[in-house]
């Protein structure tokens, strides 16, 4: 490596101490870095760093791969969503690939150990700098971190896994809202390598009714009545999620009162699987 001139080296000092002129004597370096700058800017940019030999390489061989969640957008009626419902959807997903049976491999052909990574499926790249070696562990590219090579099967090519479409019923619970979310567990992407599949995801979004509104778990409507009434009292039909239903209101009653009908509201929602 080139020698530092003594601005540099003061201006070494001065950001990391005495460690940093002695590293500026050692001998070629990986890197070239110009000045202190690059030096932490590089790092930054390798991510994953380990001082000096630090960072084993083992047990990455043909390592799992979980599967990716899926999502879903699911529109109901403003009943269906305070009673709750059945809906039969469709979803596409990735599945396990029938003719290389998930191994992602051509049928009757053999893995063999990667040459890049010798079979452990991660390279390790040192770089040597003014304040000592640096080392990333990355996942080997060739082999993907699997530490093997194959003929790729021609249906999957080599994935594992193919996209195929599946009629899923699900229990929508009473209660939901727009804006919902509701989770089904291992109805996503299935896995590579054997990992554990991912879940499905239901988005709710809900048709506003016309005449009823709702706020959380009470459902309101507004009604106008004659002044004579509001005076002496009557009885008037209103609607509610279970039909049109008898409403007794009181003589004496005043603009803008509120009346209550109980249990004819919206069921408390069971967050157990949201």
């Amino acid at each position: 490596m080139q020698g530092l001139s003594d601005d540099e080296k003061r201006s070494l000092y001065d950001r990391y101490g005495e460690a940093a002129i002695k590293g500026a004597g050692m001998g070629a370096s990986v890197c070239d870095f110009r000045n202190s700058f690059d030096i932490f800017e590089s790092l930054f940019d390798m991510g994953n760093m380990n001082m000096g030999g630090r960072g084993g390489m083992g047990g990455s061989r043909n390592r799992a791969v979980d599967g990716q969640d899926e999502y879903y957008n699911l529109v109901l009626t403003f009943n269906k969503a305070v009673f709750g419902v059945v809906k039969e959807i469709e979803v596409t997903r990735l599945e396990s690939c029938d003719t290389c049976n998930g191994s992602g491999a051509k049928p009757r052909t053999k893995a063999t150990k990667c040459n890049t990574c010798g079979g452990q499926g991660q390279v390790v790249s040192s770089a040597r700098t003014p304040l000592g070696v640096f080392q990333q562990v990355m996942t080997c590219n060739t082999c993907g971190g699997a530490g093997e090579t194959f003929v790729p099967c021609n249906i999957c090519s080599g994935d594992g896994r193919v996209r195929k479409t599946k009629r899923i019923s699900l229990k929508v619970p009473s209660g939901v809202d727009s804006g919902s979310r509701l989770r089904f567990r291992t109805e996503g992407n299935v896995g590579r390598r054997g990992g554990s599949p991912g879940d499905l995801f239901v988005m709710i979004e809900v048709i506003p009714d016309p005449v009823l509104k709702r706020d959380d778990t009470n459902i309101l409507y507004t009604c106008k009545i004659l002044y004579v009434d509001a005076i002496l009292g009557t009885t008037i039909k209103v609607p509610t999620v279970d039909g049109m239903m008898d409403l007794k209101i009181p003589g004496g009653t005043q603009p803008n009162t509120t009346l209550v009908m109980a249990k004819k509201g919206v069921p408390v929602l069971n967050k157990s699987n949201m």
